[in-house]
């Protein structure tokens, strides 16, 4: 490296403190010297201290990179972000500049995955209607028959990163994995161990449901009425990915019937209203979004941030850089 970087770190003091280990902030210590704006909100505090900047670390809460905010980073060529999804703060500005960007989504990759396994053992083993009856002082309810994971082909809609370790923990389970994705070629999907079908043919044989796609335009409500109608009676869906997903209505009608069992991380409203109905029904596994919230995640965001500017700092390709091509494909 020939010469020290100038970074600024946009985070409040709690997120440096849960992302950010000593180990981490060390080494953008050793990189050059480190300004801290403890709002990543605040765009008129950012556009006074990028001048003179050459890499831009943004968390949580990022103010949007307007032409505005850009007009006075001279020095500023990488943006990496220590979280996953950008597209709420990188403007058209962004890529017109020709900025580079990462981001440290790989780190929520195997805990969100860890998450939606859990899941999908649960309500193939029925535990979510075993627990609401036993809280409730029954025994042994009857509930639908319940399975093996061995026994079951799991579907799963969408090989992200989040989706590829999904599967690459079923697989080495021995469940039989099949997978709609668009993006998807034969050759990934064989790397994989699944087969690629349609999204109806999916949905009709397979026994538990894993939802892992993007936010796009065209993937909302991608489960719908229709969708849940293919689903066998006694199939289950896992989301640990976004309520854009699925029509939450559409699945409220099919729970509450008792043909479909759910597991369900994300929610049209956050927090859950406390009256949802969501909330009282036996064959529903809830939880507040949080799949990701491992102290090992957390860390690992900030360690891959720190290990992609060092990275750049020495010339070397970057592992977890954004295209703009990428970009669009991406929640």
């Amino acid at each position: 490296m020939a010469e020290k970087l100038r970074i600024v770190l946009a985070a409040t003091p709690s997120y440096l403190k849960m992302v950010f280990a000593p180990e981490s902030m060390a080494r953008l210590e050793t990189l050059g010297d480190v300004v801290i704006l403890p709002d990543p909100g605040n765009a008129d505090a950012l556009r006074a201290a990028l001048p003179g900047s050459d890499v831009l670390i943004t968390s949580w809460g990022a103010a949007p990179l307007t032409a505005e905010v850009l007009d006075g980073a001279d020095r500023l060529r990488l943006i990496a972000h220590s979280a996953s999804s950008v597209k709420h703060f990188v403007t058209d500005e962004v890529f017109r500049r020709g900025l580079r960007i990462t981001q440290a989504g790989q780190a929520m990759a195997e805990p969100v995955a860890e998450v939606s396994l859990a899941f999908t053992l649960s309500l193939l083993h029925r535990i979510q209607r075993f627990d609401h009856g036993m809280h409730a002082g029954r025994w042994r309810d009857p509930v639908p028959p319940q399975h093996g994971l061995t026994a079951s082909r799991i579907g799963v809609v969408g090989a992200s990163r989040t989706g590829a370790e999904y599967i690459r923990m079923l697989v080495a389970l021995g469940a039989e994995v099949v997978a709609y994705d668009p993006y998807l070629t034969d050759e990934r999907a064989a790397g994989l161990g699944v087969q690629r079908i349609d999204l109806d043919e999916l949905l009709r044989t397979s026994r538990v449901v894993a939802l892992h796609a993007p936010t796009l335009p065209e993937t909302h409500h991608l489960i719908g009425g229709r969708e849940l109608a293919l689903m066998p009676d006694g199939a289950a869906l896992v989301n640990t990915a976004r309520s854009w997903l699925v029509d939450m209505d559409a699945l409220l009608d099919e729970l509450r019937s008792g043909r479909l069992d759910a597991a369900l991380d994300v929610f049209d409203e956050e927090p859950l209203p406390t009256d949802s109905p969501f909330r009282g029904l036996p064959n529903v596994l809830l939880t507040p979004h949080q799949a990701a919230a491992t102290v090992e995640c957390y860390f690992g965001m900030g360690a891959i941030t720190a290990d992609e500017i060092e990275r750049y700092a020495a010339g070397q390709p970057l592992r977890y850089e954004l295209t703009e091509a990428a970009l669009a494909r991406m929640g």
